[in-house]
């Protein structure tokens, strides 16, 4: 299929448009279109008729689901680990320059938000969130971690949302967007078409005001007692047997999802949620997701959990090892050791 059927560039009025146009994919992102979002903001970058971006995408369930991981699946159970490792730095190169785009970034973020549609949307100036809006970082669940940038949304988050977030999965509507920073103001999904009108005709981002309201009430601020008291500390085994010791409905459910994901995933989450909290720029923190992400196939569980969750769908996965108390320190720390020669460059 044509670049052109994955993605609509164009210029209109006053801004810089990009539409996902996969929603029969839940508008996944291919390579090639990761890297034309890459090519058209360079070229916008010093249009001086270019007020602003706004990026969205066709359908009413998806923004974007995450990457299209079937060529990653491909190429790494053939033992090819190159395509993976130049798939993941050309794709954080791009978050980079997505957060530090000096122009405003209007990402409007109705319905799936996860993994890779998270780094084309949340590091944006100005981040729109819906009644459809489902925001989640599942990447435990396929033997990666939370990336694309990601870890710095989760280190800037509330308390210890951040690995809470990261290890288990779990999924936030619009409200618990706003009060984790992930997302910025609330449109209801029929005044959509109307604000982006708005924007492409004046360039003028105070018109976000007049259309922003109020979402319904979230469920993290009730949460977040709990998530501070079990994640504040201790590693990621500690964490799942405070929560096991007791048999509270909320804190039984949150250890069920990490169990769920593949245990060297979940450990190496937790520590780059927190090694993220003392990292100043976006691309300290890219640098430390690649190093994981580098490895993920060759060190790693990646292509068992692709093969488990999207190649064989028996979401049975073989995690080696198979539970976090079977994980030896040093395999933790094998995984985030600077790469040498290989270490992520901007």
């Amino acid at each position: 299929m044509a670049l052109e059927d994955d993605i609509h560039i164009r210029i209109s009025g006053c801004t810089g448009r990009i539409t996902l146009t996969r929603p029969e994919a839940l508008n996944a992102m291919t390579y090639d279109m990761c890297m034309a979002i890459g090519a058209a903001l360079s070229e916008w970058q010093d249009n001086p008729e270019i007020q602003l971006v706004v990026i969205d995408a066709e359908g009413e369930r998806s923004f974007c689901s995450g990457g299209d991981i079937a060529d990653l699946y491909a190429t790494g159970k053939a033992g090819d680990y190159a395509y993976g490792r130049k798939f993941w730095a050309d794709e954080y190169r791009i978050n980079a320059q997505i957060k530090n785009y000096t122009k405003p970034y209007v990402a409007i973020m109705d319905g799936i938000v996860m993994g890779g549609g998270v780094g084309i949307s949340a590091h944006g100036s100005h981040r729109i969130v819906t009644e459809n809006t489902l925001f989640a970082m599942p990447e435990c669940g396929i033997g990666l971690v939370p990336d694309v940038g990601g870890n710095q949304l989760l280190a800037g988050a509330s308390g210890h949302i951040g690995e809470y977030l990261g290890t288990t999965g779990a999924r936030l509507k619009a409200a618990d967007c706003l009060f984790a920073g992930i997302g910025d103001l609330f449109v209801p999904a029929e005044n959509l078409r109307a604000l982006i009108n708005a924007l492409e005709e004046t360039g003028d981002l105070s018109v976000l005001d007049s259309f922003a309201k109020e979402p319904e009430t979230g469920s993290l601020t009730n949460e977040l007692e709990a998530i501070n008291s079990y994640f504040a500390k201790g590693s990621a085994a500690e964490i799942i047997s405070r929560l096991e010791a007791t048999d509270g409905e909320w804190e039984t459910n949150a250890a069920k999802l990490m169990r769920r994901n593949c245990p060297l995933s979940v450990a190496c989450a937790v520590e780059i949620v927190r090694q993220s909290r003392d990292l100043k720029t976006i691309e300290d923190i890219l640098a430390l997701e690649y190093r994981f992400t580098y490895r993920s196939m060759s060190h790693g569980d990646f292509i068992e959990g692709i093969r488990a969750q999207i190649i064989d769908k028996d979401r049975k996965p073989n995690w080696n090892p198979s539970t976090l108390e079977g994980l030896e320190e040093n395999q933790i720390s094998g995984m985030l050791e600077p790469l040498g020669n290989d270490e992520l460059t901007f």
